[in-house]
């Protein structure tokens, strides 16, 4: 099992925006999640939520190119979280080794031009940006998120399993010999958190039908957020919830698991690894 640990360079990101856009901050952030036990540090440069502002990609290249110039000096395997193919490019070329594609290619069809060697991880959703992912769930009123499911709730696991299916065939075979597959959780499933678990719970079929490594990430996602009845400043909580539910992932067969708090989720690991 992999963990890959979140480092947002961005202003808005839900949970924790603004908190490591300074490259300083950003650089030393992933270091304290490598000594927390991160394999990975999954570096990206514009938030995806439904909230969050589009940004070109010049501004998310001055956000992240630095960082992830840092972070491969120190020794670290860097992953970049972008659906832009000239961000996904500049970023091997300073060293990033996995290109984290929340679109699966769908929001820039020059992106299977720009991967070269790096491991390619095919994110599944349903639209061609993220405004149009979340177009129709609720984007302003705290109650009505909460409330809401989202129209796209409740794809079973082999119809994500078809589309990722169509995704992989549309890369170059090289490519998508070596990809990793993500159902994207929250991305045009809504929040209902039934929908988004019984999903989860499918990682290990959704895995052996496309012969791929599964990546998964609820970490922070409003669907837990409603799940365990977080309310939405109390990291702590969030936190302990996202962790439990990565836990399971693992259990249903996830690979790769995406984290915001490597320390709390390897210290779960410890305790289920004894039990």
């Amino acid at each position: 099992m992999t963990v890959m640990g979140v480092v947002n360079v961005t202003p808005d990101s839900f949970s924790d925006g603004g908190q490591f856009l300074e490259v300083e901050a950003a650089v030393a952030h992933g270091l304290q999640l490598l000594r927390e036990g991160a394999d990975i540090l999954d570096v990206g440069g514009e938030a995806t939520n439904p909230r969050a502002q589009p940004v070109t990609a010049a501004q998310e290249l001055a956000r992240v190119l630095p960082v992830v110039r840092r972070l491969v000096a120190e020794g670290a395997t860097v992953s970049i979280d972008t659906t832009k193919a000239v961000v996904a490019r500049a970023a091997v070329a300073a060293g990033a080794r996995i290109i984290n594609d929340v679109s699966g290619g769908l929001f820039d069809p020059d992106m299977s031009c720009a991967i070269g060697d790096a491991i390619y991880i095919v994110g599944h959703l349903r639209g061609r940006s993220i405004a149009e992912v979340f177009s129709a769930e609720p984007r302003i009123d705290p109650a009505a998120d909460r409330a809401a499911d989202g129209p796209r709730g409740g794809l079973d696991w082999q119809t994500v399993a078809d589309e990722l299916a169509d995704r992989l065939a549309a890369l170059p075979r090289a490519v998508s010999a070596r990809a990793w597959i993500d159902p994207g959780l929250g991305f045009g499933k809504g929040a209902d958190p039934e929908a988004n678990l019984t999903l989860l719970r499918h990682s290990r079929e959704l895995g052996a039908r496309l012969d791929r490594p599964v990546v998964v990430g609820a970490s922070r996602k409003r669907f837990v957020r409603r799940a365990f009845g977080v309310h939405d400043h109390d990291l702590a909580a969030l936190d302990a919830a996202s962790v439990a539910v990565t836990c399971e992932a693992i259990e249903a067969g996830a690979n790769v698991v995406r984290v915001h708090n490597v320390a709390l989720l390897r210290a779960a690991l410890a305790l289920y690894t004894q039990a």
